[in-house]
């Protein structure tokens, strides 16, 4: 498979794209490059103008911002398949955060002036693009409205599912980023996840989390 195959199957499993159809994918893929990141390498930092998509092909991106004690806060891991700056890629607007390579990392790149220059020679696709980010901004705020009304172990425990699916039974994340992720108190994230221990859900060492019964955590996560 090339690599511009590789990077329309990525674009496929984004909702943004997904209903684009294969032979616009296709076209669009064709417009990507790739980029080798060493580990440790940053690809952006917060405030860098958003002047291009990234779907990652290998390895794995952090994306992390500074705390107020200067310490630095992991937001979100990003592995193979996954794509990101898919806003930027349309706003142009400054970066939110830092992303930073985790390990050496090989990512497909779509420049956005040359993305913007596609959409003004296929207009049909800017309109579909438009109804698919009214969708996406629908899903959003659903999400969110449940997320501020459900407790924050149904919260948390779907964030450590999500955090599985990515990479498995053993989660590298702190309790201060867990916080964060679920909006609550480290000391709040800590007396539930000491919890969990007891029951054999999970066991916790130093900056990570290793789940132990995925059963009882997904069912927690379905509030049942």
């Amino acid at each position: 498979m090339s690599k511009q195959a590789e990077f329309a199957v990525i674009l496929k499993m984004n909702p943004m794209f997904a209903e684009l159809g294969a032979n616009e994918l296709q076209r669009i893929s064709n417009l990507c490059h790739t980029r080798q990141l060493a580990a440790g390498e940053m690809l952006f930092q917060k405030g860098d103008s958003g002047d291009a998509l990234f779907g990652v092909r290998r390895g794995q991106i952090r994306i992390e911002t500074g705390a107020s004690d200067g310490s630095r806060l992991t937001l979100n891991f990003l592995g193979p398949s996954d794509l990101f700056g898919e806003v930027a890629v349309l706003d142009g607007q400054s970066r939110t955060a830092d992303a930073t390579a985790a390990e050496p990392t090989e990512l497909f790149v779509l420049r956005r002036e040359d993305f913007l220059a596609h959409l003004e020679r296929e207009p049909r696709v800017a309109v579909k693009l438009i109804e698919l980010l009214c969708q996406r901004i629908r899903w959003m705020s659903e999400r969110m409205e449940e997320s501020v009304l459900q407790p924050l172990p149904v919260r948390l425990a779907r964030r450590l599912c999500a955090l599985a699916s990515d990479f498995g039974s053993e989660v590298h994340i702190s309790q201060e980023q867990l916080g964060v992720f679920v909006g609550a108190a480290r000391e709040s994230v800590n007396r539930q996840l000491q919890q969990w221990r007891k029951d054999g859900i999970l066991d916790l060492q130093r900056g990570r989390v290793l789940l132990l019964n995925m059963g009882k955590l997904t069912a927690v996560a379905r509030n049942e």
